[in-house]
């Protein structure tokens, strides 16, 4: 079968469990950027993103074989185990999900929830390798089929259900599609199926900076692992781009590959929320974020957003607060030498301006010396309003030292 045949043989049989998500056109961001700017919104799938057609998908065929297994195994700390929950539940079959010890508790509810009872979840490990490690010997222990989140055929052809939609909506193709990137199965399937079906259509990818695993592959040649991985984006943060998958990319231009910072991903996910109601996770945030780096090109343009999750928990959301406030400049954080003397501190508190406002205060008093450290945080309304807190402060000569962006102190202080 025609792997264009297959996706929509995926995108048919998905209708059992939900229909197609929206294709929303956002008047905000189409304002912003002067384009049509249509959001994919796999935030409101059953299971919050869309890993649960993968997982489908994969169940489906092998469920369909006489010879295949009858259970199923997986690793998974978030979307892909909700997903192969659900399609448990939805076919009346045992699934064993491994999860780190480390994988947080609404995380580990809302697998069991879904899975309604046909899931059993073991947690093993501190470390996604090595859940993964026990998953695949659990399978073939027990004669499971092990269903990989992103690296096979069957999960990329149920990926490229997304694309069926679209273009269901949309016929013809929109001018780019924003795909956020992490293992690869959402882009190879997309992609595989615009090919064909809309090959007019344009592609831009986008990984969090600290998880460019696709962008390391093409410059190698081949999938390669990543030496450090920061897995703040933690549905997009993948060591290592699938083989299967790398195998569908491999010819794309690598200046179409884009980087987010996690910071900045921050920034959009309030926005978002603040703005349009719209919860997005970290790696569902990621082709919205791209669009400031696209500005100049999709000027005038249709472009479609694959909004790829919305699993956030919201016990998150002073960090990926604090995180946007720092990378837009309006908050910053400070170590500040006071002298020991009655009135000092009186004297540094007259050099803030009206809308400085301190956030954090720590004094480190250390009787044998003249000058005590202070640990300041200080968040102001604009960014420019430190340049002239800047310029009071070293008119007053006070001895400050910014660390805000200065990861080792932050990891430990901040």
């Amino acid at each position: 079968m025609r792997f264009e045949d297959a996706a929509r043989a995926a995108e048919s049989a998905l209708r059992a469990l939900f229909p197609p998500t929206p294709l929303q056109r956002n008047d905000h961001l189409s304002d912003r950027y002067g384009a049509e700017i249509w959001l994919k919104r796999e935030d409101l799938s059953p299971v919050r993103s869309y890993k649960l057609r993968g997982a489908f998908n994969a169940m489906r065929k092998v469920l369909a074989d006489p010879a295949g297994e009858r259970a199923f195994v997986c690793a998974s700390a978030g979307n892909h185990a909700q997903g192969v929950a659900y399609a448990c539940r939805h076919f009346g079959v045992p699934g064993t999900v491994f999860m780190p010890v480390t994988t947080p508790q609404q995380k580990i509810q809302k697998t069991r929830m879904f899975g309604g009872g046909m899931v059993e979840i073991r947690l093993f490990g501190d470390y996604f390798d090595d859940a993964l490690k026990a998953a695949r010997a659990h399978a073939a222990a027990e004669g499971a089929h092990f269903l990989a989140p992103f690296d096979d055929p069957d999960v990329i052809e149920g990926q490229a259900s997304v694309a069926v939609e679209i273009l269901a909506d949309m016929p013809g193709g929109p001018d780019l599609i924003v795909l956020p990137v992490g293992g690869g199965g959402l882009s190879a399937g997309v992609v595989g199926y615009c090919r064909t079906a809309a090959p007019r259509t344009a592609f831009r990818f986008v990984e969090p900076a600290g998880g460019a695993s696709l962008s390391a592959a093409l410059s190698a040649g081949a999938p390669v692992t990543l030496p450090r991985l920061n897995t703040f984006v933690d549905g997009a943060a993948v060591a290592r781009v699938g083989d299967l998958t790398f195998a569908a990319l491999r010819g794309i231009d690598p200046a179409h590959v884009l980087t987010a910072p996690e910071d900045r991903i921050c920034v959009t996910m309030l926005e978002m929320l603040n703005v349009e109601g719209i919860v997005l996770e970290p790696a569902g945030a990621l082709s919205i974020d791209a669009l400031p780096d696209l500005a100049a090109d999709i000027r005038g343009r249709t472009v479609v957003c694959v909004t790829s999750g919305g699993n956030f928990d919201f016990e998150r959301l002073p960090e990926v607060k604090e995180r946007a406030q720092r990378y837009s400049g309006v908050k910053k954080y400070f170590i500040l030498r006071l002298p020991q003397r009655p009135g000092a501190l009186r004297d540094f508190l007259t050099v803030l301006g009206p809308d400085d406002d301190i956030a954090r205060f720590e004094y480190l008093k250390k009787s044998a010396r003249n000058f005590g450290s202070v640990l300041i945080g200080i968040e102001t309304s604009r960014a420019e309003n430190f340049d002239a807190l800047f310029e009071r402060l070293d008119a007053a000569g006070f001895d400050y030292r910014d660390i805000t962006g200065d990861e080792t102190l932050a990891q430990f202080l901040i």
